[in-house]
């Protein structure tokens, strides 16, 4: 298993990892989500891999199949009156395929995003996860990951 950037050639196997987590989280959250969709299309995910300020790694099999990912975007928060300037890298999105989970590619991933990290002097690495995504969170936890705010809501209407 390698890990290494992503090429225009794994949009489709990209799509297809897409497709598994937002089935989670439209399991999850169908109030939310929309079943068979995906967080991004093909146009999108051209898009991003030639965008600079993105990073999108991909652990390939001895095949070169792409059978996980690590989205990444690069974001500069400036100095404002109450926080300081900083760099931070945002993970935006993780996913190893349902055939090569427990494999250790997620750790062969998120190493690869913690080494971009320390590459770009970003001073931490974060990222959001759904409650109820219990696999996700362990899998954090067991990263390093730690808990620094909560987003919560109050449904006002139920549509």
């Amino acid at each position: 298993m390698k890990v290494r950037n992503a090429e225009i050639k794994d949009i489709p196997e990209l799509i297809e990892l897409l497709h598994q987590v937002l089935e989670i989280h439209a399991h999850d959250f169908p109030e939310i989500f929309k079943s068979g969709t995906t967080k991004y299309t093909e146009k999108d995910l051209e898009k991003i891999i030639v965008d600079p300020e993105k990073q999108i790694f991909v652990a390939a099999d001895e095949d070169d199949k792409c059978v996980g990912y690590a989205f990444t975007v690069f974001e500069h928060h400036p100095e404002t009156n109450n926080t300081y300037a900083e760099d931070v890298l945002y993970l935006d999105d993780l996913c190893v395929s349902y055939q090569c989970r427990g494999q250790h590619v997620g750790r062969l991933l998120f190493d690869r995003v913690r080494e971009y990290a320390q590459e770009k002097n970003c001073r931490r690495i974060t990222l959001n996860v759904w409650e109820h995504n219990d696999n996700a969170r362990a899998f954090y936890d067991r990263m390093g990951m730690r808990p620094v705010k909560t987003m919560m809501e109050y449904p006002v209407s139920e549509k």
